[in-house]
């Protein structure tokens, strides 16, 4: 094993690179459950940042890192710690569309509702991503589908920006609520010429996706 024989002629186990990476953090990344155990073996340190503040356990969310993740965990006093965006391992799996490190970490403690900076939950970022299967498996463990970030955006206004029609069509099946009430004319980068009225929650939808899927185009041509 050459990570061992590395770290028994000297090589240091939590020395940090340009980005405060670890050799635990790049053996996590890699998926090489075999390193991680060396290293944890020689002490390496599980909770470890870089200069994003992500731990091994994000990285491992990150990248679908299952094995790795598993024999990480045990070793941490909490799944819930938050990187320089707020950002849990939690949302790292959700965001990249990682089912089970998702169900993993949910087993494991994870705050289903935990929120970000900008007060995004995982379910946020699932949905606008288009990520079904997390979405489900989220919902069927609690998580809250109507809750708002700060721009007053729900998962289902999330899914309708990133035009995530599986997404949506799912969210509204569960009869989650349509209308943004907090901030009805901030719905994207692009100004909509004609804001729709507060008692149109369908037609608000509906325009924040017309317009988001307009700033696509118009960046793609």
């Amino acid at each position: 094993e050459i990570t061992e024989l590395l770290i028994l002629s000297g090589a240091r186990v939590n020395a940090k690179d340009n980005m405060w990476f670890t050799p635990l953090h790049r053996a996590v990344a890699s998926r090489s459950q075999d390193a991680v155990q060396v290293l944890i073996r020689h002490s390496a340190d599980v909770n470890a940042r870089d200069k994003n503040w992500q731990t091994p356990l994000h990285v491992a969310a990150a990248n679908n890192a299952l094995r790795c993740a598993e024999v990480i965990i045990p070793l941490l006093t909490s799944v819930n710690v938050s990187d320089r965006g707020g950002r849990t391992a939690l949302h790292h799996a959700a965001l990249n569309g990682h089912t089970e490190m998702v169900n993993l970490l949910l087993a494991k403690g994870a705050n289903i509702n935990a929120f970000d900076k900008k007060d995004g939950r995982a379910l946020h970022w699932a949905a606008f991503m288009g990520h079904l299967d997390v979405v489900s498996v989220l919902v069927s463990h609690g998580a809250e589908v109507s809750c708002k970030d700060k721009r007053g955006y729900t998962p289902l206004h999330a899914a309708a920006s990133g035009g995530q029609i599986a997404v949506v069509k799912h969210l509204l099946s569960l009869s989650v609520e349509v209308s943004m009430h907090d901030r009805p004319h901030q719905h994207c980068a692009a100004p909509c010429t004609h804001p729709p009225p507060h008692d149109s929650p369908w037609l608000e939808l509906l325009m924040l996706t017309v317009c988001c899927l307009s700033l696509t185009v118009t960046r793609v041509t």
